[in-house]
């Protein structure tokens, strides 16, 4: 399966199609005379980690129409995931992310806290065109994991692409907050918005302390 978009042209004055191949957007355009409308598969993503949060993230993410693939090779978190709907694997994450050929319509987010395993399937991935790529964990896990993925021949540029730690802040405290804010960035990126103009968690709660420090 080779997995491309295609674009349908309608000429709404002759009634002429035409089918070309389209780029990784969403959405219908219209021209006045010309109808086009973009037709492929669902948009994948690929969680890496079986836990809590990763239910309560692939439960949303399948309400918004996502293929959602989750890769857990240990039994303790692999034996009772129970999410229909979703596709459980127990393959190794490296191994996972090479066989589903991840494009441009594919996002992956690691969350088990554990970096042998985040870091494997992390390492392939932002080799990757998936437009979306995050972590979970502070800030300073995330500043040793980027010093860690150097060793395995990642440019900086590609490093750079990893969201982490993953989300947009909105004050989130529990597992579902928590996924909401992933997803919302995720959405954010699938929607064209420049993620490195909206400020990172760790960023938005320093700003936050620094303007309860003034107030007090």
């Amino acid at each position: 399966m080779q997995r491309k978009l295609v674009a349908r042209t309608l000429d709404m004055r002759t009634g002429h199609t035409e089918v070309s191949a389209a780029p990784a957007i969403d959405g219908v355009q219209f021209t006045g005379d010309t109808l086009t409308t973009v037709h492929g598969l669902r948009y994948r993503i690929l969680v890496i980690g079986a836990g809590q949060l990763s239910r309560y993230f692939c439960e949303i993410a399948l309400g918004l129409d996502y293929q959602v693939t989750v890769c857990d090779p240990r039994e303790d978190y692999a034996d009772p995931w129970c999410v229909r709907g979703t596709m459980l694997t127990r393959d190794m994450p490296d191994d996972v992310v090479s066989a589903m050929r991840l494009d441009s319509r594919a996002a992956v987010i690691a969350l088990t806290h554990d970096p042998k395993l985040d870091d494997l399937a992390l390492m392939e991935v932002l080799r990757t065109p998936a437009f979306y790529v995050g972590a979970l964990g502070s800030r300073k896990n995330n500043a040793a994991r980027r010093k860690r993925l150097l060793e395995f021949d990642l440019t900086a540029k590609e490093i750079a692409r990893l969201r982490g730690p993953a989300g947009l802040y909105i004050g989130s405290k529990t597992p579902a907050e928590i996924a909401i804010s992933i997803l919302a960035e995720i959405t954010a990126a699938k929607n064209g918005v420049d993620l490195s103009t909206l400020p990172g968690i760790e960023d938005a709660k320093h700003r936050e302390y620094l303007a309860s420090s003034c107030v007090r």
